[in-house]
């Protein structure tokens, strides 16, 4: 899939509240630390694990499923095998009428599941990870991990 730059700023910019679906508790999984990144960045990070549930990770309270959780979130990001996305869908619309994206991470993809949310007006994301492309799209990511100085003419 191939998603343009200014839609994919154009989702990161207008989410607040974020779902994550899947996250581990083990910092070496990159479930936890794209969770970590996000709220670093300001974004409101619910983490969702059944678990885990109960416990409190990177701040918030972890519920186990998208039905326990009691706010609103904008967008939910998927880090669960492809197979799983239907009924974590089908649990979104459910939940949030309001929801605006649902984001499956690298290697998840689904196109019955996406095509049942985006009949809804739900943008979605397959394959694609938010941290990497905030990174990429707001001039965070360095060759090497140095800042080379080189911005994108893409920005």
């Amino acid at each position: 899939m191939t998603y343009s730059d200014d839609f994919l700023r154009n989702v990161l910019k207008r989410t607040q509240t974020i779902a994550v679906v899947g996250i581990s508790a083990n910092p070496a999984r990159p479930s936890y630390y794209v969770a970590r990144y996000l709220g670093l960045k300001g974004y409101r990070v619910i983490p969702v694990n059944p678990g885990l549930a109960g416990q409190r990770l990177l701040g918030e309270m972890v519920y186990g499923d998208l039905a326990e959780v009691p706010d609103d979130v904008d967008m939910v990001d998927i880090f669960r095998r492809s197979d799983a996305v239907p009924g974590i869908v089908d649990a979104a619309l459910a939940r949030w009428p309001k929801l605006q994206t649902i984001w499956m991470q690298i290697g998840v993809e689904h196109a019955e599941a996406a095509a049942k949310a985006q009949a809804r007006g739900i943008d979605v994301i397959q394959n694609r990870c938010p941290k990497i492309e905030y990174q990429r799209l707001f001039g965070e990511l360095r060759m090497v991990g140095f800042n080379t100085g080189i911005v994108s003419s893409k920005l």
